[in-house]
């Protein structure tokens, strides 16, 4: 559908459709001194996605309808780009999240390490979220190793799809593999920390601020993700800031930012042979559309200088954190245009899209007809 939207290597501008970042912790209500939904969005935009799809592990957790109020009313005055938000699955709330489903575009289930109230130890628990969602919302389950595993099993037993976040070690990507082969409708994301680093790199980086969940793996798990790029549904950065003194400190938060330094890298990747242009599309835009039921943006596009070499700085970007785990790499490809429903949402490093001017898709997908 997008070949014909895009120069090949060597021309000086390329053209990309919209590009879509399911995975963003957003960190608003209650850690805005990091992020919120003006400075990620802005980062978004910077980064050259039009789409983000906030997670909902805030300060409070949102749970409820008062919490998705609270989040949708922060991204509605401040989103310069456009946004969705899911809903955590919680031990208490079976029985209101159902009914909220069309206001969100997915559910999110933790099962693995996580911080605050939202992880799910018991699997009836788990069993109960499949049977009461609704089917055509998909299910995201932050699961690893053999949890993941289970979780799987589930959407065998169930018959539903679930879409399996950060998947990082060389068993878990043969593991999805396998299941797709036997038709049990699973579908993953990979990040990019987790294509371009590893545990070798946390000397360069800093012991605390390599934190992150999933943990930077092995030469051997990263190349297995390489080696299976076709398992590989989505990209997505897990866009997950804290400041500096957090990640300097005793107790460092898990998490790095990732919205601004995802695209290059991976132009970079399609510039050295390892990726194509097929690929990118597929995984930063048509396929996380597919998943996640996210309209078309009509008029909308990315536009990026190829032929420039430049280095990743913290210094020039827009996220509130102010650093980056790949301060001082060397990429190729840089975002100067973003349009967004016919305005120039960003360009030449200025964000030209005021706050409020992104879209809640929910709003705009007639197929939902949600008000």
């Amino acid at each position: 559908m997008w070949l014909y939207f895009f120069a090949y290597w060597g021309w000086d501008m390329m053209r990309l459709p919209a590009l879509v970042d399911p995975h963003v912790h957003v960190r608003e209500p209650g850690g805005i001194h990091k992020e919120d939904w003006d400075s990620a969005t802005t980062a978004a935009l910077a980064g050259g996605f039009s789409t983000i799809l906030a997670m909902p592990n805030t300060q409070p957790p949102v749970t409820d309808n008062e919490t998705l109020k609270m989040a949708l009313g922060a991204a509605k005055r401040k989103a310069h780009c456009d946004y969705g938000q899911f809903l955590g699955a919680g031990a208490g709330n079976l029985e209101v999240v159902r009914h909220l489903a069309t206001r969100t575009v997915g559910l999110k289930m933790y099962l693995d390490q996580t911080y605050g109230p939202l992880r799910l130890d018991d699997m009836t628990l788990w069993m109960e979220h499949f049977k009461q969602w609704p089917c055509r919302y998909p299910i995201v389950a932050h699961a690893e190793g053999r949890t993941m595993a289970a979780v799987m099993l589930l959407a065998a037993i169930y018959d539903r799809p679930v879409h399996i976040a950060h998947v990082a070690r060389r068993e878990e990507i043969l593991l999805i593999q396998a299941a797709k082969r036997k038709g049990i409708p699973v579908t993953c994301e990979v990040t990019p920390h987790h294509l371009f680093l590893t545990e070798q790199d946390v000397p360069l980086i800093g012991s605390g601020r390599s934190e992150v969940r999933p943990r930077l793996a092995t030469a051997v798990d990263q190349q297995a993700l390489w080696d299976h790029l076709a398992v590989i549904d989505c990209f997505a950065t897990d866009h997950a800031p804290h400041t500096l003194d957090e990640k300097d400190s005793e107790n460092p938060p898990p998490g790095f930012p990732g919205l601004e330094t995802a695209l290059p890298l991976f132009l970079t990747a399609i510039y050295e042979g390892r990726l194509t242009m097929q690929d990118l599309i597929h995984k930063m835009s048509s396929r996380p559309r597919q998943i996640f039921n996210i309209p078309e943006q009509p008029e909308s596009w990315v536009e990026i200088e190829t032929d420039i070499d430049w280095e990743i700085s913290a210094a020039r970007s827009f996220t509130r954190c102010g650093w980056t785990p790949f301060e001082g790499r060397k990429v190729r490809g840089r975002v100067q245009r973003v349009v967004l429903r016919g305005m120039e949402a960003f360009k030449d490093g200025e964000v030209m899209a005021q706050a409020g001017f992104g879209q809640n898709i929910r709003h705009v997908n007639r197929k939902d007809r949600v008000i």
